[in-house]
């Protein structure tokens, strides 16, 4: 019998999964950060605990443990901004102890959560493969994710690397909220003629994706896998459908990329001097997201696992705005 731990079940990501397996008759336990989240999931109390993953010793998690069959690791921390220390507590040690947790527990299967800001250069990338020889990390966040990558494809675990894009829907409280902030201060910067297009992700197709690699262990094992919703659109189709869903009056100004990347740049570096080290309005990586396309190549999922995208930016954004969830506080 199939049990899943599945950890920053408190988080976007792995809450709805927590959700849809609980729906489906999975046997879960949930760990996270927030009590409050954590005591609203669809869990009997004991299949629920708060741990701070990164300060926790594998030896101390409860016996409630006992039997768990799958590790889907969704806890991270996702920014385009901080110090690298917390960086590396959350994204690298965390996991870590995660290893060791599997390890004594003698999991059948590791799912590692992951990022395609591995992949990311200051160009244009299209149909972006897993195996692609990666660049030099963009930030911090995509330096600490690929170390913790190759911390879980050298384990000897039986472990599948998941790379979902851009992820969006009902309660997403960082990419969508994150972009309308940035609308209703000022323009948005338009580069390039706004030739840039990305394939964003519903949260629905991720979750979709994670269960397929549960149910297909053996094709999943010792691979990597691209998610994403599939539809190469423009950066400003996608922000001027998310303003018009939400009411909020999109604005552009025209920019020229390598100057304003040189400013952003020296911004940043001004920020690291600081004793706060406050986040700029605006970050190299979210400036060159704007400015560059990436998609990703799908055909792995597709092949191996019988996976495809099935909610399209049109229908996403409905399901999303439908809630009410989404707030650009």
């Amino acid at each position: 019998m199939v049990r899943i731990l599945v950890t920053g079940a408190t988080g976007f990501l792995g809450g709805a999964l927590v959700r849809k397996l609980s729906r489906d008759g999975v046997c879960v336990v949930a760990t996270g950060r927030n009590r409050q989240k954590l005591d609203e999931l669809p869990l009997p109390g004991r299949h629920r605990f708060a741990a701070d993953l990164n300060a926790l010793d594998p030896a101390d998690f409860p016996s409630r443990l006992d039997g768990v069959t799958t590790i889907i690791h969704c806890a991270a921390l996702s920014s385009p901004w901080g110090s690298y220390a917390d960086f590396h507590a959350a994204n690298i040690t965390a996991t870590e102890r995660m290893i060791a947790l599997a390890k004594g527990l003698k999991v059948e299967h590791f799912i590692h959560v992951s990022t395609p800001a591995v992949y990311f250069r200051f160009e244009d990338q299209l149909n972006v493969i897993e195996d692609m020889p990666l660049p030099a990390p963009v930030n911090a966040y995509a330096h600490s994710k690929g170390i913790a990558e190759n911390k879980v494809a050298e384990s000897g675990l039986p472990y599948t690397i998941v790379r979902p894009r851009g992820i969006y829907g009902a309660g997403d409280n960082a990419l969508l909220p994150r972009l309308l902030r940035a609308a209703r201060i000022g323009p948005l910067p338009r580069f390039r003629q706004g030739r840039a297009v990305t394939d964003i992700t519903h949260v629905d197709d991720v979750v979709d994706a994670l269960c397929a690699i549960v149910k297909r262990r053996d094709e999943a094992a010792g691979r990597v896998f691209n998610i994403s919703g599939g539809e190469a659109l423009s950066i400003r189709t996608i922000v001027e459908r998310v303003g018009a869903a939400s009411s909020t009056e999109i604005r552009w100004r025209d920019l020229p990329i390598m100057p304003v990347l040189a400013a952003v740049r020296f911004n940043e570096f001004l920020a690291r001097l600081h004793p706060r080290r406050p986040e700029p309005r605006v970050t190299a990586y979210g400036l060159g997201i704007f400015a560059f396309s990436q998609t990703l190549d799908l055909s792995n999922a597709r092949r191996r696992l019988a996976w495809r995208p099935k909610i399209n930016f049109e229908e996403g954004l409905e399901r999303t705005f439908r809630s009410g969830s989404v707030r650009a506080s």
